[in-house]
């Protein structure tokens, strides 16, 4: 039944107000001025040979698969501050992790929730998120990479996500 299952979202709140923003601006003035570029490059004729036509319609593209990923990730959110840690690693934690004999720090969650930060993010249903996910302070895993190589991780800390 886990494919039942709707995977929600953990965002903070000011991360939720920046990608809703984003979302309305791009819904709104974006679509506005990208039809004005593409109707005023078509009106220069011949839209074969038009690099501006082509540019507004690659960048109208680009718009609208921006504003399908946020409508998506938007749908399911769950917005609220961070959990604190309890040492078990979870969604929006920060993770200090010995990952195949290498110390990392990452964050565990959205990448979009560390925007503003040097934080690396890990996706919860990545193989190593999936892996690790729910693992207490000093236990260890093994989980295989896409390149199919098995790699060891050891959590060392699990802390609050403070932005």
């Amino acid at each position: 039944m886990a494919s039942e299952e709707i995977k929600e979202t953990w965002l903070t709140q000011e991360a939720y107000d920046r990608l809703k923003g984003e979302l309305d601006t791009l819904s709104v003035q974006g679509r506005e001025e990208i039809a004005k570029r593409i109707e005023a490059a078509r009106e220069e004729g011949d839209l074969k040979e038009n690099g501006g036509y082509h540019a507004a319609k690659d960048e109208q593209g680009k718009i609208e698969a921006r504003i399908r990923t946020l409508t998506a990730l938007l749908k399911d959110v769950k917005v609220g501050e961070a959990p604190e840690s309890h040492g078990i690693v979870e969604t929006g934690t920060v993770i200090t992790a010995n990952i195949a004999g290498e110390e990392s720090v990452f964050l565990l969650g959205n990448r979009e929730i560390a925007a503003g930060t040097d934080y690396t993010v890990y996706s919860e249903s990545s193989p190593m998120g999936a892996a690790i996910l729910g693992l207490k302070v000093g236990e260890k895993t093994v989980f295989t990479a896409p390149n199919g190589k098995d790699i060891a991780v050891e959590v060392i800390n699990v802390a609050t996500f403070t932005g």
